[in-house]
C-alpha cells in the first residue's frame, strides 16, 4: 500500500521543518519523512547555533536577515543578539569594507571597530590584523527549539511526520515520485531533498548527482569559568578560529577542510591544530580547561562553493533541493521555508531572488563567490 501526499519532504532537520511548514500553511497535503528515531538529530541538534548577517552575496544576506527577523518574533528561538566579531587581517580589508557597504545598503546593521575598540570584551593579539566589524543583530538562537516549533505548526495544519523512514529508494513513476522506506512506501508528484548532510546520498538513491558531501566538524567546550562569560561569536578571518560564551564556558573550534565523509565521534587529534590556529591570537586561551564530555561533533553539509543548493533539479520533473548549506542552514532556514512553499506551490520562488543558488550554477564557470566561509 502506498500513502499519497502532495510533497514528500526528506529530512526533518530545522529545513525540512521549515519547509513542511510553510508547503502546508499553502494547503498543501505534507507527508515529512526523517530516518533518524527523532527529528533535529542531526546537524541541527549539534548546531553550534549562530546565526548572522555578516556575509558578502546580497542572496546570504538576505536570506539570513529575513530569517533572523522572523526568530526575533518567535519565542521558541530563544534568539540572543550576542552580535558577531569578525577580525579581518590587513590582505582581505578593502573586500571586507565592500562587504560592510552591500549589507548596510541591504539594510543591515554592522558596526566599523578599530583594533582598540575590538577588544571590549575579549583580549586579542593585533598582529596582521587591519580591523573589526560587529553585527549587534547577529547572534545565537536555539536550533532544535525553532525545528520542533515548526513541525508543531507544520502538524497542526495537516502535515505527517514518518520517523525511521530512510529514503531506500526513489523513482518517478505514473507523473509521482515513489518513495520506497521502512516505514512503508509514499507517492507524491513533487520531492523536496532537505536531508542535510545525507542530501546527496538521497539523490544517489533516486538516481542523481547532487553535490552534497557530509564534513565532520568539532565543538571544543571549556569547562565552567569562575566568572561567565559575555561577548559576541568572535571570529579569526585569517586562520577560521572562532569562540563564544556559552554559559559558564567558552565553545570553540576550527573547521578541517579535509575531514570529509561520514566519520564519527570526536577527533581529539584536531584540537591541536585548533588551539594551534587560536592561541597566537587570543593567549588567555591557554589558562582554559577543556571538558571532554561537554564537547561534541556534528555535520557540515558542503557543496564546492560552500553554498546551498535551492529549487528544482534541472531536467527532473517534481525534484526540488533545499541542502547543502555549509553551516548556514540554522540561519537561513526560515527563509528557506517560505521560499520552497513559493517554488512548490507557485512554480518559483518570487520573494526573493534565489537564482544565484540554483543547481545550475556549477555548470558555468563562476559561482557563488561567497567569501565568509567559516
Amino acid at each position: 500500500m502506498s500513502t499519497t501526499a502532495d510533497v514528500i519532504v526528506v529530512g526533518a532537520g530545522i529545513i525540512g521543518a521549515a519547509c513542511a511548514y510553510r508547503l502546508a500553511e499553502r494547503g498543501l497535503r505534507v507527508r515529512l519523512l526523517e530516518a533518524a528515531p527523532a527529528p533535529a538529530a542531526g546537524s541541527t541538534g549539534k548546531s553550534a547555533a549562530g546565526v548572522r548577517v555578516q556575509f558578502t552575496e546580497a542572496v546570504n544576506v538576505r536570506l539570513s536577515w529575513h530569517s533572523i527577523q522572523e526568530y526575533r518574533q518567535m519565542p521558541e528561538a530563544g534568539y540572543r543578539p550576542i552580535g558577531y566579531l569578525l577580525l579581518v587581517p590587513e590582505e582581505d580589508w578593502a573586500d571586507h569594507l565592500r562587504g560592510v557597504e552591500l549589507q548596510r545598503g541591504l539594510g543591515v546593521p554592522v558596526e566599523v571597530r578599530g583594533l582598540e575598540a575590538a577588544q571590549e570584551w575579549f583580549a586579542f593579539e593585533p598582529h596582521g590584523l587591519a580591523g573589526a566589524t560587529f553585527g549587534p543583530a547577529d547572534g545565537v538562537v536555539d536550533p532544535h527549539g525553532i525545528c520542533m516549533e515548526y513541525l508543531r505548526r507544520a502538524r497542526g495544519l495537516g502535515a505527517l511526520l514518518h520517523l525511521e523512514a530512510e529514503v531506500l529508494r526513489a523513482e518517478r513513476q505514473g507523473g509521482v515520485w515513489q518513495v520506497q522506506t521502512p516505514a512503508g512506501t509514499f507517492e507524491a508528484p513533487v520531492l523536496l531533498n532537505a536531508a542535510g548532510a545525507w542530501a546527496g546520498e538521497v539523490g544517489r538513491r533516486a538516481g542523481l548527482e547532487i553535490p552534497v558531501q557530509p564534513a565532520r566538524r568539532m565543538v571544543f567546550c571549556s569547562a565552567p569559568l569562575p566568572e561567565p562569560p559575555a561577548g559576541p561569536l568572535t571570529i579569526d578571518l585569517s586562520t577560521g578560529f572562532y569562540f563564544r560564551p556559552e554559559g559558564e564556558r567558552l565553545i570553540f573550534g576550527k573547521s578541517n577542510p579535509a575531514d570529509l565523509g561520514f566519520a564519527e565521534g570526536m577527533d581529539w587529534g584536531w584540537l591541536e591544530p585548533t588551539l594551534e590556529a587560536g592561541l597566537p591570537r587570543f593567549p588567555w586561551l591557554e589558562r582554559l580547561a577543556l571538558d571532554r564530555r561537554a564537547s561534541w561533533w556534528g555535520y557540515y553539509e558542503v557543496t564546492p562553493d560552500h553554498n546551498p543548493i535551492l529549487g528544482w533539479m534541472p531536467g527532473v520533473k517534481g525534484w526540488a533541493n533545499a541542502c547543502g548549506f555549509s553551516g548556514h542552514g540554522v540561519q537561513q532556514a526560515a527563509a528557506v521555508g517560505r521560499l520552497m512553499a513559493e517554488e512548490v506551490a507557485d512554480g518559483r520562488a518570487h520573494s526573493l531572488d534565489i537564482d544565484p543558488l540554483r543547481y545550475e550554477r556549477f555548470s558555468r564557470a563562476v559561482g557563488v563567490l561567497e567569501r565568509h566561509i567559516v
